[in-house]
């Protein structure tokens, strides 16, 4: 009953590769099934002594019929294991799925907020705007949407942002403390997270945020319930204005997760404005993570992935970046490379501008 004993040497590793890509969107529906229904968590707690068809279908509220397309599924998507005895055990990729926050954050992230919107892919190239986007919302980007994004796809996408956010955060909010600025300027603060964090952890400083309104209201409420809100700004702003200017006199411009976003002439627009807005010994931080900095080839996988969901759900321009196209943009934008530093967070890099003037 073992499953495919002899795969690998009657197909090359090419073949075998390019039909999980072929199945792999039902094969990964399979897989959301078998962890939100519980079947993953069951064999999880077995450990190695695994468990049968008929000893999961008596814990479980699956039909037979149901049960075995989905275990192999579980099989096709080398999420499962399977002896001659017909004992199912999780193998080491389906123990991520209910072990390993990164992948479970994105697990939901794509079968929440992206799988519809995936197949509207080439009606977004072809149109330059976020088609599948109409699967949630019928607002212009997600941006606009993020505050009445139906469930599961609000708490998913969330999920998925601070995820990765809250970790940078940490390694990064004590560097720019040690820089000790008085006045930073957050712009695209979405719910309010950098600067929460950054008020917490120094008393002297003061955060400007700066994003769209909808956003403004949702970080706002988050700074009050902290009680950070004191020395808190909140500047309404509309990234994609033509006449984008930044406010001035900030020691210290905080771009976190923001320019993948935007497509490469939005983005140049944005880091002009933030040249212009930087004072004498003001520095412009863009925090992002870049898939050719990755120490890990599934990172890059990952980031390369994601930019399809810019083309899909968010705004149909933005995308993850390679940190060589960052760079040069930031130089056409008239500023000054300081320093780049890699494996903040998870994966994440930081880029140190100052004015090239």
């Amino acid at each position: 009953m073992g499953f495919l004993p002899s795969d690998e040497s009657e197909r090359s590793d090419a073949v075998l590769f390019a039909e999980r890509l072929v199945f792999g969107p039902l094969l990964f529906q399979g897989v959301v099934s078998l962890r939100r229904r519980g079947v993953l968590q069951k064999l999880l707690r077995r450990g190695g002594e695994g468990a049968t068809l008929e000893t999961l279908l008596g814990e479980l509220e699956l039909s037979r019929y149901g049960l075995t397309v989905l275990l192999e599924a579980g099989l096709a998507a080398g999420v499962l294991q399977v002896d001659d005895e017909g004992v199912y055990r999780l193998a080491r990729v389906g123990l991520l799925f209910e072990r390993d926050p990164m992948t479970i954050a994105n697990l939901d992230f794509v079968a929440d907020v992206c799988y519809r919107a995936a197949a509207h892919l080439d009606a977004s190239l072809d149109s330059g705007e976020a088609r599948g986007l109409r699967e949630l919302s019928d607002e212009e980007n997600v941006y606009q949407a993020l505050s009445t994004l139906p469930e599961p796809a609000k708490t998913s996408w969330f999920a998925f942002d601070h995820f990765y956010s809250d970790r940078a955060f940490k390694d990064l909010v004590p560097r720019l403390s040690a820089r000790a600025p008085k006045q930073v300027l957050d712009v695209g603060a979405n719910t309010g997270r950098f600067a929460c964090a950054l008020l917490a952890a120094d008393e002297r400083v003061r955060v400007t945020l700066a994003d769209l309104p909808n956003q403004l209201a949702v970080a706002r409420r988050e700074l009050e319930e902290r009680g950070l809100s004191a020395r808190a700004h909140f500047h309404p702003i509309d990234l994609l204005s033509p006449e984008l200017s930044l406010p001035e006199g900030f020691d210290v411009i905080w771009m976190s997760q923001l320019l993948c976003c935007f497509g490469e002439e939005d983005v140049l627009r944005i880091l002009r404005a933030a040249a212009r807005a930087l004072g004498p010994g003001g520095e412009l931080w863009i925090v992002d993570t870049f898939w050719d900095r990755q120490k890990q080839r599934a990172a890059a996988v990952t980031l390369m992935g994601t930019s399809l969901y810019f083309t899909t759900v968010a705004n149909g321009r933005g995308r993850m970046y390679d940190s060589a196209t960052m760079l040069r943009l930031a130089q056409e934008a008239g500023l000054s490379v300081k320093s780049v530093e890699d494996s903040l967070g998870l994966g994440h890099s930081c880029i140190v501008c100052g004015s090239a003037r």
